[in-house]
Order: structure tokens, then sequence, then C-alpha cells
């Protein structure tokens, strides 16, 4: 292939070739360091986007696989610098990593466009990272590759498999219940998460990484291996080879996230049994990459696209570790290839076609076949009516199938912590037909929009046997989560949708067979609490907080910050002064 660049091309060469005095200083610096001229020049730099941090579980083995990553690119004759990017560790960020989503993505952009480097390795994988480091590297617009972290070993406990965050969620219910002891509760904490690597069951770190594969922004079949695998060393080294030979190439995110590319990643999403937090993330990205991409591409794949992997929780019995010795990504990718459009290029240079000839299937339970499916539509539906005018989400997939078509009265709580001190008083006036409503926990609301949507059942209910029921919300869910949910209320209640005139005893009706989430309650006395209705008072006043309330896009637009829309600027900005 004749290459894009040439030595005297390479953006780095910028910074460090010029017979001047400014690039005198950068080249002594580096000599400070210990380098060489023969380590960099007429090489290209690539930078290692590293979000290790010491309490961040999902990647406590970044901190080896950089060095992985910097074999493979000194091996292609690349000079290797990491760069330490913010690390959203989903169990500890409070109020919720989603808050910081966007702080990162403007981090990595940051991070690309002022340094000398040529190109870059992106190491992410709990939840927001992936779409972060995503985000930020199309709007730097170098030559991205993704190196994702991978899912944690399976589960165990006294004998049986435990999936991460799913089975937290139903054995919870059963303590709640009575029905196993504090011991055993104890136990299962040091079972359940056996490994480094993100969630092993089809949570939003699984999803995300397999959508970052279908849009073609990962080596083939990267996003299904598991973290301790001896495979992952060898693609974290293969990725460090693969970017340099990409700044050669001058092949940049903008030559593989076209539309198309985006649909791909929304068929997968569909097919793998995809976390809800999909659609926030797969419109941001696609925003950035400048396209147009909807609620309505999520809701017409779903109509087409089955769910085939059996992975928890859309599934029955397997876990992530399980989906790898299946046949992995590559094998559901040949398997749905006639909803995919297999002319789109990836980071290999090849298309996603090529990169899939010869993908073969191992297990027909896991990856099932189109004409046995798990579920027989995709995993998400999309659907809209007075209580949503710009859409919510529901996960029919993983939830009772009763609750699919249902009416009834809404108990209405207006935030978490009144919702979590009702939740647990056994005198509480509820029954299994109630629509349980969170509001106030959208973007602006949460603040963040926190994964509050899987509201816990009522412990009356509980020790009743109930499992699940209707819940509505503004917020999020974890891609572990479960159950009749009802998510990304758009618009939110904090900036007056109408959510926001939902009072408990309302009659909500559901019916996801025609995607319509409705109150009913005449025009009339709903516009008549709309004139009444005052506007909560704001979370911050100054710093990071105060520019993300006053810039957030609602969830239907993905939650991205208005001012990093690709019509403020096109990628590839480089630095004013130099």
């Amino acid at each position: 292939m004749t290459p894009g660049k040439t030595p005297e091309t390479l953006r780095s060469a910028r910074w460090f070739a010029p017979d001047d005095l400014r690039s005198f200083g950068h080249r002594s610096r580096i000599m400070q360091m210990g380098y060489a001229p023969e380590d960099w020049a007429g090489r290209p730099i690539i930078a290692i986007l590293n979000t290790w941090s010491d309490i961040n579980p999902c990647h406590a083995h970044f901190k080896q696989r950089v060095e992985d990553v910097k074999r493979g690119v000194l091996q292609a004759g690349g000079f290797p610098i990491e760069l330490p990017a913010i690390s959203l560790a989903e169990q500890y960020v409070k109020p919720t990593t989603m808050l910081y989503r966007n702080l990162l993505a403007m981090d990595v952009e940051e991070l690309i466009r002022s340094h000398p480097v040529d190109g870059v390795v992106l190491m992410g994988g709990c939840d927001k990272t992936t779409p972060a480091l995503l985000m930020g590297a199309t709007s730097a617009g170098l030559p991205a590759i993704y190196l994702p972290a991978g899912a944690m070993l399976r589960g165990n406990w006294k004998g049986k498999v435990l999936g991460s965050g799913s089975d937290a969620w139903k054995y919870w219910d059963e303590r709640r219940a009575g029905t196993i002891t504090d011991a055993d509760w104890l136990d299962m904490q040091g079972g359940i998460a056996r490994s480094h690597g993100t969630c092993m069951t089809m949570g939003t770190a699984s999803t995300m990484t397999a959508i970052a594969e279908a849009i073609g922004m990962t080596l083939p079949g990267a996003s299904s291996i598991p973290a301790p695998d001896s495979n992952h060393m060898r693609m974290s080294a293969e990725c460090g080879r693969r970017i340099v030979e990409m700044v050669w190439e001058d092949l940049t995110p903008a030559q593989i996230q076209t539309r198309g590319a985006f649909l791909n990643a929304i068929a997968v999403a569909m097919a793998m049994g995809c976390s809800t937090n999909a659609i926030i993330h797969v419109i941001a990205q696609a925003r950035r990459a400048g396209q147009d991409i909807g609620l309505d591409d999520f809701e017409a794949a779903s109509r087409v696209v089955p769910v085939l992997a059996n992975v928890r929780p859309s599934g029955d019995t397997y876990l992530m570790e399980d989906f790898f010795y299946a046949g992995g990504l590559p094998g559901l990718l040949s398997r749905i290839r006639g909803h995919l459009d297999l002319g789109a290029l990836t980071v290999t240079g090849r298309t996603l076609g090529e990169t899939i000839e010869g993908a073969a299937i191992y297990n027909d339970d896991v990856i099932r076949p189109l004409d046995n499916p798990v579920y027989a539509e995709g995993a998400l539906a999309v659907l809209r009516g007075n209580l949503a005018p710009d859409g919510c989400v529901i996960k029919p997939s993983a939830c009772d199938p009763r609750f699919l078509r249902h009416e009834g009265p809404a108990l209405v709580f207006d935030d978490y912590p009144a919702m979590k001190a009702a939740i647990d008083d056994e005198a509480l006036d509820v029954s299994p037909d109630h629509v349980l409503v969170l509001r106030n926990a959208g973007p602006q609301g949460g603040p963040g929009m926190p994964e509050w949507g899987m509201l816990p059942i009522p412990k009356k209910l509980v020790k009743q046997g109930v499992r699940d029921m209707v819940r509505l919300s503004d917020a999020r869910m974890s891609g572990t989560s479960y159950g009749a949910c009802i998510l990304h209320v758009s618009p939110e209640s904090h900036v007056g949708g109408p959510l926001a005139l939902v009072r408990t005893g309302d009659r909500i009706r559901l019916d996801v067979a025609a995607r319509r989430i409705d109150l009913v309650v005449p025009e009339a006395e709903l516009a008549r609490r709309r004139a009444a209705w005052t506007p909560p008072a704001p979370h911050y006043e100054r710093g990071y907080g105060w520019m993300f309330t006053r810039h957030i896009r609602q969830a239907h637009e993905g939650c991205d910050f208005d001012f990093l829309e690709t019509q403020f600027g096109a990628p590839v900005g480089e630095p004013s002064i130099f």
C-alpha cells in the first residue's frame, strides 16, 4: 500500500524536525528523559491513552497491558508514549460516571490535539470509557484504534454460576425476602467478581466494546476476549503494531465511522441483547462523527434483528466467557450478515465482510441461529406517547412478558432518597399492578442521569413473591439490570417534561407492541398542572457541574454537550499557537 504519510509529513515532525529554537527545546527535553534521536526521528509517535487507576477493577490489568501495547508499537517502528486519562470506575464514582463521560471525552480530545502524536491507542472498557474515548478520538481526528478491557471470569458461589450485576439484584431481593442468610450474602461478595475485567454479563461494558468492534474501531474479535486470557495480551501488542501502520496509511476514524458503520453497531446491539445505555452512547458517538443517527434507527433495527446471544440478563444461562468460546463477536456478525453493511471499513484496512470471512460458531445454544432466537425481536424497544414525546426505552427481552401490555396506577417519587425510604416500608400502599415512578433523575435532574431506573420492588411485595413490576423514570439503568423498566423518558422532568406532571394515582398505560407509553389524564388537567409547575433549583453554581447543566443535551440526543457537536468545528483541529 502506498503510504499516506512520509516521515517528513508526520504530525509529530512539527514538534521535533524544524531547525529552530522551539524545536530545540522539544528535542532537548525528550533527551532529558533518556531518549536519543534514533527513538523518535522519522518514526510515528503513538499516544497510548490509558484509563487505568488504583480504584478501577475493570482496568486493573491495564498497568501491564500498556507494556504489551508499547512492545507492539516498537516492533512496528513507532515510538510509544503513555498518557493517563481520567479513569471512570463505574462502581465508585458518584453520583454517576455518566456525569463525567463528556469530561473524559474532552480530556481525550485535548490530550491528542495538544501533544506531538501521530496516532492513538485507546485503552478502555468500563462502561462510559468506551464511548468517551471514541467520542474524543473522533473529534481529534487522528488515526485511532480501540483496545477493549475484556470481561472478567465467571462468578461462582456454592456451585452456582454468578453473573455480575444481574445476580446481585436477584439475590438482594432474596435477602430482603429472608430466603438467604447474611453469611450467604457475604460469601457471595467474594465469588461474584473473581478477576480483573469488566462485567461478564451483557452489561453496558460488553455492549459498548462489541459496538466499538461493530463500528470497525477494534481488531476483529477483540471485544470478546476475556481480560485474563493470554489472547488479550497478544491482542494488545497487535493494537500497537497496527496503529503504526494506520498512521502511515493515514487511516482515520472519519473513514471508518460512516452511517453504515453505526447501523452495523445498532444491529449488533439488538442481536447481543444489549444494554439500554447503548442508545445514548451510540447516538452521541455518531453525532461526533457527523452521522445522523437517532431513536428511529434503533426502532427500525429492533423490529427485524432478533436477540441471538444467550447471555444474561436477556439470556438465561451463559456469560461473556461462554460467548467467547462459542465464537465471539465474529461468529455473531456472521450470523446476522444479512443485516450488515459488509462494505464498511475497519481499522484493519479491510471491510467488515472481509474480517468475518470464515468466522465460525461452536455452540448454537450460546449464539443462537436465526430460526431459534432468544427473543424474536431486538433487545430494545423505543416508546413514545404523551409521557415521552421525545421517546423512552424498554428492554422487553429482559422483562416479564405479561408487562409488555399493562395499565396501572402511578406511585410517584420525586427523588431517590424518598423512593429508597418508602420502598422498605412494609406499610406502603402498593400493589403489583402499580407503576413505580421516579423523576428528577435525568441528565440535569440526577444530576448526570444515574442508573436508578431499576427501582427496587417494594419489600412488602418481595415477601409476597413479586419479582417484577412496571417502573418508569427519566433515569438510566445498568446494562446488567432487568425487569419491566421504562427508562430515558425525554424530555426529563427537571426541565418540565410531562413526567413532572404525573401524580400518585394517575393511570399509566403501556403497550410495547404499539410502542406507546401514555398518561391517562385529560389534556385540560395536564395543561392546568403544567401552568402551575415551577422548575427546581439547579444542582451546581460553579465548576464542571455548572457547565454540565447548561450544555447537556437530552437523552434522545445522546447527552453530549451542545458545544461539542460537529457544527462547532470539524475534526483534526490543531493548536492555534505553536
